[in-house]
């Protein structure tokens, strides 16, 4: 089925059409026909993943070894598991018929932390499953209201011929539909029923409202008001000349979406106060209550939910508000997805983009967010919350809990925003007229200036500016020798290999307490010299327990060579050798600078192995441009690293 037959298929099947007692027999038969917008969209959530993180040992620290609830249809919103689980739990709560049905949901959270694409994924899960509307002749109820409204005062008999609970049966039926059964003499059979699907679109069922100026504002955005072009034709008071265009109105058995409902004046907001608790509202005419049956989503930042919390005339609302804090995220791997996604939604999935790029404006973004510790380092902190393990590399780390318990409820409520995070990216890599891709030294260069432009208050601007220049300047001028030192020794092996023979013919023998004779020079090396020399590599490398080094490194070599016919293996064939081998190499950085800078090469060795090493980078993800200007950076900052 090509895409213009599936559209013309989908449309035709929602506008299925059936009679009230057809409809009631398929109630009978079937729970989910009369199912509330809460159990509807918790059908579309679909069931959960459930994940042991005792199985992970990253997730294990991240989450204390609980099993978590991984939702498929929230699998792009990364790192913000609770804030999810706390969402469906509001879903679930209320589908069960429990106090969360009355109340609304409230998304907390700063400015590009996700609550508007929260907004969007639940609008659009709530558009997968049908509603079943009430129709009159041609014309299908303006609230969209279920048919089982017209049983309003029928429950118990409704219960017992059709196996429909009371609660499910909304309060009253719409002035609309009253006014048509007058019209049938009471024949409910006259009354059609069709099956629709809620559209953001069509405003079927899903309405989103936005906070007017404070002048011109009233309760008519939510609740609809008179159609003054109906006037001639109907009273007033009729329900025909009544305009359900409110927020309300369109959002019955769906979700109403309202943005930043805190800045709405509280006389607009009061309509909201009987459609949680009582499940209808009054229109701004004597039409009689109007039935509301949905959900009603609200988003705002922090501010704005302080404002209103701390206005004692708002507290009929306080209680009557499930809120959901939706921080930034505080995991790095995560935030990586998130900037990963957003290229990959992009023109620039294709272009080049160097190792460490996106990792470090994920690492600055994290720890813009994060509370200062005490006794410990924003950066440690930073790898803590991303679940690594620093027990070896820094001891004064503390727990991931301990460092959450210092911080509060509140961490990740403040920093920097993804959003401005997606401009730094967009920036950077349009930073070069010559080629659109991004590197670490732009990135840098981008995230100091637009820091400097955001005129924030000294004190924070003084913390971002120190963690860019002094914590991930030096952090990834580590990685970026490390990345040409690799590149380097790579390309010329030999002298890695030379490095270890040597080093297990010297270990051998000075395990065996035996005297060697160097075969070039002649020169005997007794067990004392032996030592040194085996030091003079295992020391730039920091070995704690050098005699089980030297025989754990004897025994691989020696058992390789006996299971591959006498064949040595390769130097960089053994994680720890290897390891040790690179350290020696490069406590020295100077004799690859020669070699790795862009300055015309004195003979044609040197030119070689400059060629080879540039090969290398690119294999490692880097352009040509790339390499000349990292190698640059490098060399100009080689001396702090000392």
């Amino acid at each position: 089925m090509n895409i213009l037959e599936k559209i013309k298929t989908n449309y035709s099947a929602s506008m299925n059409e059936m009679t009230v007692a057809a409809y009631l027999e398929e109630c009978k038969k079937d729970p989910k026909v009369y199912a509330k917008p809460a159990e509807r969209i918790l059908d579309a959530i679909g069931e959960p993943e459930v994940l042991d993180t005792r199985q992970d040992p990253v997730l294990s620290r991240i989450f204390s070894n609980k099993k978590i609830k991984i939702y498929p249809a929230f699998k792009d919103f990364y790192g913000m598991e609770s804030t999810i689980e706390q969402i469906v739990s509001y879903f679930r709560h209320s589908a069960q018929g429990l106090e969360e049905k009355k109340q609304i949901l409230y998304l907390m959270g700063p400015v590009g932390g996700g609550k508007s694409s929260l907004a969007e994924k639940l609008k659009h899960l709530m558009q997968q499953n049908p509603i079943y509307v009430l129709k009159a002749g041609d014309q299908v109820s303006p609230v969209f209201e279920s048919p089982l409204g017209l049983f309003a005062d029928y429950t118990e008999e409704l219960e017992e011929e059709y196996n429909i609970p009371a609660r499910y049966v909304p309060s009253c039926m719409s002035p609309w539909a009253s006014k048509r059964l007058r019209e049938f003499d009471g024949d409910i059979n006259r009354f059609k029923v069709i099956r629709l699907f809620p559209s953001i679109q069509e405003q079927i069922a899903i309405s989103k409202t936005e906070p007017g100026d404070e002048n011109n504002q009233d309760i008519s955005t939510l609740v609809g008001k008179v159609d003054i072009r109906k006037l001639a034709e109907y009273q007033q008071s009729d329900p025909d000349a009544y305009s359900y265009t409110g927020g309300l109105c369109l959002a019955n058995q769906g979700l109403l979406e309202f943005v930043e409902m805190f800045k709405a004046p509280i006389k607009v907001l009061n309509p909201l106060l009987t459609a949680t608790q009582e499940k209808n509202y009054k229109g701004t005419e004597p039409i009689g209550a109007i039935p509301f049956d949905g959900i009603i989503l609200a988003h705002s930042n922090e501010s704005e939910w302080a404002k209103f919390l701390n206005d004692k005339k708002n507290e009929a609302f306080l209680d009557r508000i499930y809120k959901v804090q939706v921080p930034y995220c505080l995991r790095v791997s995560e935030e990586i997805k998130i900037y990963e996604k957003l290229i990959r939604e992009s023109s620039l999935k294709d272009a080049p983009c160097a190792p460490k790029t996106i990792e470090l404006l994920a690492e600055f973004s994290v720890m813009s967010r994060l509370k200062e510790p005490e006794n410990s380092t924003m950066y440690s902190k930073m790898r803590v919350y991303n679940g690594e393990t620093l027990r070896e590399t820094d001891p004064n780390a503390k727990s991931i809990q301990e460092y959450r318990d210092d911080a509060g409820i509140n961490e990740g409520m403040q920093g920097i925003s993804t959003r401005f995070a997606f401009k730094i990216l967009s920036k950077v890599f349009n930073f070069d007229s010559e080629e659109i891709a991004a590197n670490p030294v732009h990135l840098l260069y981008v995230l100091e200036q637009e820091v400097i432009k955001m005129m924030l208050p000294p004190e924070t601007e003084s913390r971002y500016l120190h963690l860019i220049k002094s914590v991930l300047a030096s952090k990834y001028a580590e990685f970026i020798a490390d990345e040409i030192q690799k590149a380097y020794i790579e390309s010329y092996s030999s002298y890695g290999q030379n490095i270890f023979e040597k080093y297990v013919i010297y270990a051998d023998h000075w395990m065996q307490n035996n005297d060697y004779r160097d075969p070039d020079s002649g020169e005997i090396f007794d067990r004392s010299i032996l030592n040194e020399e085996l030091e003079k590599i295992e020391k730039p490398a920091g070995i704690a327990n050098p005699k089980d080094f030297r025989a754990e490194v004897t025994n691989f070599f020696l058992r390789y060579k006996a299971n591959h016919a006498g064949k040595s293996p390769r130097w960089d064939s053994y994680e720890k050798i290897k390891t040790v081998i690179e350290k020696k190499i490069f406590t020295n950085t100077e004799d690859l600078l020669p070699v790795v800078s862009f300055n015309v090469k004195s003979n044609e060795e040197d030119e070689k192995k400059h060629r080879d090493f540039t090969r290398r980078m690119r294999e490692r993800g880097y352009t040509d441009k790339q390499i000349r200007i990292l190698v640059d950076w490098f060399m100009r900052v080689r001396k702090t690293m000392a």
